[in-house]
């Protein structure tokens, strides 16, 4: 049990931190709308995991073959993360201290989460493997593992935005616009990179 809550942990800390679409939006939210609005981003996989690890475990044990369905969900992530690369671009820096505005960074984490091929590739190449054997043996086993992996994945996209927002208040106005419209770039570069493995997974 030891082992899988170091496992759980190490994967978890090495996918949270890893460069990609979820952290960038994390810091993007946090950027532009503050602290609170970074950490929803972060809760994400907590909503959207639970039906992905159920799916993934279900073609593990039914179907060897998961490429079509992993390619039909990059191709949407793909054109999901241009729309949000976009939206960065023609960021103006105005409203970027209103309360009031509604920034939906819990709906948007939710869907850049829930349509990114990652989770479900970890869950089928790496995650799903290692449950089912803990869980012949123990479902604890399992339950300590994957409790461990969400707990450093999300706890340290958190501590990202936590970061990111105390540099935000060291910036100026011209500074946010800038680095918001460079994340935006990167956004769609995952987008073009989520297009092109969809179209790998399609057409084998």
């Amino acid at each position: 049990m030891k082992s899988l809550a170091i496992s759980g942990m190490i994967l978890g800390l090495s996918a949270g931190l890893s460069p990609g679409p979820m952290l960038t939006l994390v810091i993007s939210q946090t950027l532009r709308h503050g602290v609170r609005e970074g950490v929803k981003v972060a809760l994400a996989p907590l909503l959207t995991d639970t039906p992905i690890v159920i799916a993934c475990l279900l073609f593990l044990s039914v179907f060897s073959d998961m490429a079509p369905a992993l390619g039909v969900i990059s191709m949407f992530g793909g054109i999901y993360l241009f729309y949000l690369g976009i939206s960065g671009l023609r960021f103006k820096g105005e409203g970027l201290e209103e309360e009031d505005a509604d920034p939906k960074s819990l709906k948007r984490g939710l869907m850049v989460n829930f349509l990114n091929p990652n989770p479900y590739m970890f869950w089928v190449s790496i995650g799903g493997p290692l449950v089912l054997k803990a869980s012949s043996t123990s479902l604890v086993s399992a339950a300590v593992f994957i409790l461990s992996f969400y707990v450093l994945l999300v706890g340290s996209k958190i501590v990202m935005a936590i970061v990111s927002g105390r540099s935000r208040n060291l910036l100026r106005n011209h500074h946010y616009k800038i680095i918001i419209r460079i994340l935006g770039l990167v956004l769609i570069g995952f987008g073009v990179m989520f297009l092109r493995d969809g179209l790998n997974y399609l057409l084998g």
